[in-house]
């Protein structure tokens, strides 16, 4: 039994790679170029924040950032066009906020009467 055990110790050492009759086999690699993330410049939410939601001007600024993100793209400069697009996106967010939160006050302001939209 030990010389059975021996036996195939001594033919595994001769199957491994660069001894006896079994070649190196090439290790074959494969590089898959991964594309980056989308970046998102928010274009049209700026337009809709620019043209209805322009509040203080952030719709404008959005839609400034909108443009700068977009032109980094077209450059290849992935790094500050997510920059330019995430600053986009907090300005089309504030500008939409402030708006939604002006006209519930205003309606809200209407209905109590404090307010008055006829005039007397």
């Amino acid at each position: 039994m030990e010389s059975r055990m021996n036996q195939a110790l001594v033919e595994n050492d001769q199957l491994s790679p660069g001894k006896g009759r079994c070649p190196e086999i090439p290790a074959t690699m494969v590089h898959i170029a991964t594309e980056p993330l989308p970046v998102k410049d928010h274009f049209l939410w700026s337009m809709f924040s620019l043209v209805y939601c322009n509040f203080c001007c952030l719709g404008f600024m959005a839609l400034a950032f909108s443009v700068k993100a977009r032109d980094r793209k077209m450059l290849g400069d992935i790094y500050s066009a997510s920059h330019y697009g995430a600053t986009s996106k907090a300005l089309n967010l504030a500008a939409t906020l402030l708006t939604i939160a002006l006209v519930i006050t205003v309606v809200a302001l209407a209905i109590s009467g404090v307010i008055h939209l006829r005039p007397r």
